[in-house]
């Protein structure tokens, strides 16, 4: 329910006129007016009636849920003391995809019985087309019944992947309650978090609370999933990596099975575009992109399908020769991974071959800004991100601020988090996003290709389960600044999930719109349109899961990120010389070294002869009266005294100063 006299206020700092609900744009300026539903993390009760005002500003809509009805201003935000009772929130922005994130906080009066509400911004809610309509997504729990196999593994998959996170950070009970587990389409999404208690949640109890799901999983994972969970609760499986591995089993041999039933029709047919251009202020384009411009790939009949953009960074020193540089490296890297067939594709193998590629490529432009003895901000380097479908999955890689979208029926999701600084300060638990964006100097980057050596970059990697259609969106900040993706993906590139436009088209409209509403940069865009034909396998699935040997562990632990959501890169920021300062590198434990058991045999061997030798010496000399010596003072151990290293995590040591700031690209 909507209060008929609530205005919309616009955006636009120089209007600020106030809208009716049902407007799209301002009718005074057309600035677009966002509908910013969010949830309140407090009782509804407390919260307010249905159509009632809170802090003059926030409309009351129901079941907790409000719209921002000034979104052009920056929310009330925690004091810094404060922050940690939202730190959880901050430290799993780069999960935003599964995990709402803190919007800011409303003020009540003096004499409610919670003061202050915690306000979380993109929750589970699903709006209908005319904004009229808005109620949470279903729980996991409900829709599981109508859902097809490969998506009820998906679920679980992705719930795999956030449990280490979550346990880390005191809030793993919140996959354990049914009703802030919602799906949306095909991804999971949590209401809030749940903060642990005393002792923290068990994979037995996750076992436990997937049981109440084994009665309606279909028929080809039915036996597999109940091995899982019998393992689950008996502690066969004792670690989120042996889970996810084992389902790694079952998302596989899904996709081996359906390729099989439909074919020899193909289970996915996939459509790439890629459009850069100049823009009306740029004199040289510094983006680049695969395939060539203008280059439409299908696969099939291709055999390889791949996505990238590149932004470059340094302009007339050399951002277009950096970016092209990376496109030509990695595409030749990428080809010669996917030689094989897709039943036979490693996920382990494909991002950490990915992540070599873009290590080599890192180098080559590394290495010829060092050969050209270029310096500081004469460096030339690139942003990057690519997308390769293989089967039923997406692999996305990113560095810098270049990003990939995911569009479904069911919404537009950023998928990447930009390597800046803004992003930096929320992983740390420093700042709310909102509140870092108005800092100086937020949107420089911390990374990029070519400004330092590869031990110290650390590119992110993402791997999508894509179980119904879906187009993915690649761009650099020419299209994606000031918001134009999420104010335009559903009029301009929705469509094409319905048959109504192609991507040709789209792409061009989407260059036309980044130069006539941005214009302030070079844009190069990618659209990747996904078609999956699924159809329930003939097999039942069996859980291999006395296979799952330490071994295999330890490669799984040690590989990158090869899940749905993105780990925690290194974020400290660059220095003035596009190198990241000393002492800021991940802390590991040193091995000690083992000497193998004939070395120490062949030592044992050589010191028992020696002493014998010494003995017989000793024999044959005259014995001889050994007087002792005055005793001297016995000397006092020193004492050294090693200075503690400062945490990493002081904002001091890695906040740049304004001269220490990577650029924003180009």
């Amino acid at each position: 329910m909507e209060n008929d006299a609530a205005t919309l206020y616009c955006p636009n700092e120089y209007c600020q006129a106030a809208n009716p609900l049902t407007h799209k744009y301002c009718q005074r300026c057309s600035t677009p007016l966002p509908k910013r539903y969010l949830w309140a993390v407090a009782d509804s009760v407390i919260l307010g009636s249905p159509g009632e005002i809170l802090a003059d500003r926030y409309l009351v809509i129901g079941q907790s849920i409000i719209l921002d009805l000034k979104p052009g201003l920056l929310p009330q935000i925690p004091e810094l003391d404060n922050l940690y009772h939202i730190k959880a929130y901050l430290k799993l922005i780069p999960y935003r995809l599964h995990i709402p994130q803190v919007y800011g906080i409303i003020s009540l009066h003096e004499g409610k019985s919670q003061p202050e509400i915690l306000v979380l911004e993109k929750p589970p809610l699903s709006v209908d087309s005319t904004y009229t309509q808005v109620h949470l997504c279903s729980q996991l729990t409900a829709a599981w019944d109508d859902a097809s196999s490969m998506r009820q593994m998906n679920w679980l998959w992705q719930i795999a992947h956030l449990w280490q996170p979550l346990l880390t950070e005191g809030v793993g009970s919140s996959l354990l309650d049914p009703y802030l587990i919602r799906v949306e389409g095909g991804l999971v999404r949590l209401l809030e978090l749940r903060f642990d208690q005393q002792t923290a949640p068990t994979l037995s109890q996750l076992g436990v609370f997937w049981q109440q799901l084994l009665k309606n999983a279909k028929p080809a994972i039915a036996e597999f999933l109940k091995q899982i969970i019998d393992a689950l609760i008996d502690g066969e499986i004792h670690s989120s990596e042996q889970l996810i591995t084992v389902l790694d089993q079952g998302l596989t041999g899904l996709g081996i099975g359906s390729c099989r039933r439909n074919s020899p029709i193909p289970s996915t047919n996939i459509k790439i575009i890629t459009q850069t251009d100049t823009g009306p202020s740029r004199q040289r384009n510094e983006d680049a992109c695969y395939p060539p411009s203008g280059v439409l790939v299908s696969k099939p009949p291709q055999q390889t399908a791949l996505a990238i953009v590149c932004d470059g960074i340094g302009g007339h020193e050399g951002g277009n020769i950096a970016s092209n540089l990376a496109i030509e490296t990695i595409e030749q890297e990428v080809m010669q991974l996917t030689s094989v067939a897709d039943e036979n594709i490693d996920p382990f193998r494909i991002i950490n071959n990915l992540e070599q590629a873009v290590a080599l490529a890192n180098d080559k432009i590394s290495q010829r800004n060092d050969t050209e003895h270029r310096q500081g901000r004469q460096r030339m380097g690139t942003t990057l991100v690519l997308a390769l479908p293989i089967g039923h999955e997406m692999y996305i890689t990113h560095i810098g601020d270049s990003r990939a979208y995911w569009i479904t029926r069911h919404g537009c999701y950023q998928v990447t988090l930009d390597d800046d600084v803004a992003s930096r300060e929320v992983r740390l638990g420093y700042a709310i996003y909102r509140e870092a964006l108005q800092h100086s100097g937020s949107g420089s980057l911390i990374q990029a290709l070519g400004m330092s050596k590869s031990a110290s970059l650390h590119p992110t990697s993402q791997r999508f389960i894509i179980d119904e259609d879906a187009v993915f969106l690649l761009t650099s900040d020419g299209l994606s600044d000031f918001d134009r993706v999420e104010e335009l993906w559903e009029t301009e590139i929705l469509p094409i999930l319905g048959g109504n436009t192609n991507i040709e088209d789209v792409a061009a409209r989407l260059i036309e719109i980044a130069n006539t509403k941005n214009g302030h940069d070079n844009v190069t865009i990618a659209l990747v349109h996904y078609q999956v034909k699924y159809g329930e396998p003939d097999i039942i699935l069996q859980a291999d899961i006395p296979t799952i040997t330490s071994t295999s562990l330890s490669k799984s632990s040690a590989s990158k990120t090869v899940d749905l959501t993105p780990r925690t890169t290194n974020v400290t920021a660059l220095s003035n010389e596009y190198q990241q300062p000393q002492g800021t590198s991940e802390t590991k434990p040193r091995r000690t070294a083992k000497l193998p058991l004939q070395l120490l045999i062949i030592l044992g061997v050589l010191l028992g002869a020696g002493g014998l030798g010494y003995w017989l010496k000793i024999q044959r000399e005259p014995q001889s009266t050994i007087t002792p010596s005055t005793p001297s003072a016995t000397p006092q151990p020193t004492t050294t005294t090693t200075p503690t290293p400062q945490s990493s995590e002081n904002p001091q040591d890695l906040s740049p100063s304004t001269d220490d700031q990577t650029p924003a690209s180009e």
